[in-house]
């Protein structure tokens, strides 16, 4: 028997919690799965996809080294993809939506897409996948 795993949730460190809720909900078309507030202004923040099983874990930063990172989680790397079946329906919203996109879209071997940044400028990818 194969155990069932996944990865739940992915960590993106924000300066504050509602100011990246309504970017991410507005913007990218992410719901807000659950919101708890943990004391000690801590909260539970988690958003995802309708449907979909990752989700995103909204993380005020504390302390200068946390603080130095939001924006720049992966480096200037590419940090997280958000895969579509309709590419240019959802550039359309995003960009409607006040989304900056790095560059035009592009076709790929794996598919379509396009580089944009988050509110605080973290890169992702908007991506349909080829096949």
């Amino acid at each position: 028997m194969t155990a069932r795993r996944k990865i739940g949730a992915v960590t993106v460190l924000v300066r504050d919690y509602d100011a990246a809720a309504a970017f991410y909900t507005a913007a990218l078309g992410l719901a807000v799965i659950e919101d708890k507030d943990l004391g000690c202004g801590k909260r539970w923040l988690l958003l995802g996809l309708p449907g979909g099983e990752t989700r995103i874990l909204l993380a005020r930063a504390t302390g200068p080294g946390q603080e130095a990172r939001i924006g720049d989680q992966a480096g200037g790397r590419v940090f997280l993809f958000l895969e579509t079946d309709d590419f240019y329906r959802d550039h359309r919203r995003m960009t409607e939506a006040g989304v900056r996109f790095r560059e035009a879209p592009r076709h790929e071997p794996y598919g379509t897409v396009a580089v944009f940044e988050d509110l605080y400028g973290n890169l992702w990818d908007l991506l349909e996948p080829s096949g």
